[in-house]
C-alpha cells in the first residue's frame, strides 16, 4: 500500500466500509483535520464516515474524548497513552465500529530531544482492541501531516480488512 496513491487507498477504505457496513471517525491533533477532509473528498462518504475531533489542545483531548488529564500529565500529548485514548474516546462518544486517532509533533517547532520533531503516534479502536504505530517522519510540517494521514489511513484499511497488526503498546 506504501505505492498506491492516497486517493485510490481512500475510495478503497470507502468501498470496504461501504460493503462490511462499517462506521468510522476520526480523532485528530496534528492533523488537524486532514484524514477527515480526505475522506470527505470522495463522493459517498456519508455512508461510513460519522465525523471527527480536532483535539489540538489537551483541554478538548479530555473533555470531548474522554483521555484521562493524568495520561496526558504522566506522558504527554503526544505519546502512545494519549494516541490509545484518543481512539478509544472518539470511538464510544461518536458511536462508531472504528476510530482512527493521530498526536504528533508536525515541525518545524515544538520537538525536543525525547520527542523529536516528526514522532507521530497512530491508533486504530474497534470492537476487538486498540492497534498502535509509532512513526517519526523526517519531512517538513506539510509532508509529516501528509504522512501521518497516509499511515492513519493505510492502518485503518488493514485493520478493517484483517490485514497485519502490530502489538499492542501500552
Amino acid at each position: 500500500m506504501d505505492d498506491e496513491p492516497l486517493a485510490e487507498l481512500v475510495e478503497r477504505l470507502q468501498a470496504t466500509c461501504l460493503a462490511r457496513g462499517i462506521s468510522v471517525a476520526t480523532a485528530e491533533s496534528c492533523t488537524g483535520g486532514l484524514i477527515a477532509q480526505l475522506l470527505t473528498d470522495v463522493g459517498g462518504s456519508s455512508g461510513y464516515f460519522k465525523g471527527g475531533v480536532v483535539s489540538y489542545a489537551d483541554d478538548v483531548k479530555t473533555s470531548m474524548l474522554g483521555v484521562p488529564a493524568e495520561h496526558i500529565a504522566a506522558h504527554g500529548a503526544v505519546s502512545a497513552q494519549v494516541a490509545r485514548g484518543m481512539a478509544e474516546g472518539a470511538r464510544s462518544r461518536l458511536r462508531v465500529d472504528v476510530a482512527v486517532a493521530v498526536t504528533g509533533v508536525a515541525g518545524p517547532g515544538g520537538g525536543s530531544a525525547a520527542k523529536p520533531v516528526g514522532l507521530t503516534y497512530v491508533a486504530v479502536a474497534d470492537g476487538l482492541g486498540v492497534e498502535l504505530r509509532r512513526f517519526v517522519w523526517t519531512g517538513d510540517r506539510s509532508a509529516n501531516r501528509l504522512a501521518t494521514a497516509r499511515a492513519a489511513i493505510v492502518m485503518t484499511l488493514e485493520r478493517i480488512s484483517g490485514g497485519p497488526r502490530a502489538a499492542d503498546e501500552p
